[in-house]
C-alpha cells in the first residue's frame, strides 16, 4: 500500500474513464495507488475497469451522489494522502510529486495543482485555476479566473502559495484531516463542497495551498454545464450554506441580510438580461436555504465548537463584486494585494 491514493468517483462515466484513466495510471502508479469508486453505474464502467491492471475499485450499491459517494468510499481506503480527482481531468507527467512535496510543509492540510482548460489549454479553467480566494461577503474567485473572465496562462501564477480554498477537480488532502472534519458535506449535493471543506479546515487552523509547478487539464461541466439554471441554484444555495456554517468574524444576521440584498441584485440582473430561469434559480436557492436553516444552524454550532486558531489567509477583505463590476478589475493581478490577508511568517505561525 502506497502513502497516496488517487481516487476517482465515477457514475456512468465510461467515456471519461476510457479517455483519461490510462494516463492517470501511467503518470501515477509508481507513487500512488489508483482507485475508482463507482456510484452504481448502469453503463459498462465496471466491465472496462476489470480490463485494467493497477486499478482498485469499490462499487457502491446505489448512486449516493458526489459528497456521500466520496465519503463512503474514502472510509474504506487507507492512505496518508487522498487525491480526489474528477473523472474528466487529464493529468500530466509530473502532476503528483510537486504537490506532495509542497504538502510536507507544516500544517498544510489540502492543496491543488494548476488547473487549465482541457479545451483551451493555454487558459485557466473555471474550477480552481491556480488557487481559490474569498471576499468579505463569501463570494469566491481564483487566481486566473474571476467570475467568467479566464486569464491566459503566461506563468504569472506559477509559485507555490497559501490560498483560501483548493479546487475539487484535483484536491490533495491529508486523510486524517479529511476525516477529522467529517469529509464533504452531503447536504450540498454538488458544487462548493470542497470550498466548504477547506473553510472548515481553516477554521481549525490548517493551511490550504496551491502548487503552481504541477499541472492538470480539466474538461469541466461533466455533471452540469457551467451555464445551467440548476447549477446556478446549487451555487447560490450552497454558498449560503457554507457562509452560515463557517463565518464567525462578523454578526451573522447582518452578514446574511447583506447577502440577501446582493443576491437580489444578481437575480434582478438576470431578469433584465432576459434570463428568467436564472432569476428563478436564485429565488429557489434562497427558499431552500430558509427551509434548511435549522439544519445549517446545527452544523454552525458544531463548527463553532471545533474552531481552533482559525487561519484567514487568502481572504480578500473587500468586495470582489465592486472590484470586478464597478472598477473593471478583471484579472487577479489587478487586485490590490494588500487587501488580502497574507500568510503569517514562519515565526508567527501557530
Amino acid at each position: 500500500m502506497k502513502e497516496t491514493a488517487v481516487v476517482i468517483l465515477n457514475w456512468n462515466g465510461l467515456n471519461y474513464l476510457q479517455t483519461f484513466l490510462p494516463k492517470v495510471l501511467e503518470y501515477s502508479k509508481e507513487i500512488a495507488d489508483v482507485w475508482v469508486i463507482d456510484n452504481a453505474s448502469t453503463d459498462d464502467s465496471m466491465a472496462y475497469l476489470a480490463t485494467l491492471e493497477d486499478v482498485q475499485t469499490l462499487q457502491l450499491d446505489i448512486n449516493y451522489g458526489f459528497s456521500k459517494g466520496y465519503n463512503m468510499g474514502l472510509a474504506q481506503i487507507k492512505a496518508k494522502h487522498y487525491v480526489l480527482l474528477n473523472s474528466d481531468v487529464e493529468v500530466t507527467q509530473n502532476w503528483l510529486a510537486p504537490v506532495l512535496d509542497f504538502m510536507q510543509e507544516a500544517n498544510l492540510a489540502a492543496c491543488q495543482p494548476k488547473v487549465l482548460s482541457y479545451h483551451h489549454k493555454d487558459h485557466f479553467e473555471y474550477a480552481g485555476a491556480t488557487g481559490g480566494f474569498m471576499d468579505c461577503d463569501g463570494f469566491v474567485f481564483c487566481a486566473g479566473r474571476i467570475f467568467d473572465t479566464h486569464e491566459k496562462d503566461l506563468g504569472q501564477y506559477n509559485e507555490n502559495k497559501e490560498v483560501f480554498w483548493a479546487s475539487g477537480a484535483a484536491l490533495f488532502v491529508r486523510s486524517e484531516v479529511y476525516h477529522e472534519c467529517g469529509g464533504l458535506d452531503e447536504d450540498f449535493f454538488a458544487h462548493m463542497e470542497e470550498i466548504d471543506l477547506c473553510w472548515r479546515m481553516k477554521n481549525r487552523g490548517y493551511k490550504i495551498g496551491a502548487c503552481g509547478t504541477a499541472l492538470v487539464y480539466h474538461v469541466g461541466g461533466g455533471t452540469l454545464n457551467k451555464i445551467n439554471p440548476f447549477k446556478t441554484y446549487l451555487n447560490f444555495r450552497n454558498n449560503l450554506y457554507m457562509f452560515l456554517k463557517n463565518e464567525f468574524t462578523k454578526p451573522i444576521f447582518f452578514a446574511l441580510l447583506k447577502r440577501m440584498v446582493l443576491d437580489g441584485i444578481a437575480g434582478t440582473r438576470f431578469l433584465f438580461e432576459g434570463n428568467f430561469s436564472y432569476t428563478l434559480a436564485v429565488l429557489k436557492a434562497h427558499f431552500s436555504f430558509y427551509r434548511n436553516l435549522p439544519l445549517m444552524c446545527k452544523k454552525r454550532k458544531i463548527e463553532k465548537a471545533a474552531r481552533n486558531h482559525p487561519n484567514r489567509t487568502g481572504l480578500y477583505q473587500s468586495s470582489i463584486l465592486i472590484a470586478y463590476f464597478a472598477k473593471g478589475k478583471k484579472f487577479f493581478s489587478q487586485l490590490d494585494q494588500s487587501v488580502f490577508i497574507q500568510a503569517q511568517k514562519k515565526d508567527e505561525q501557530l
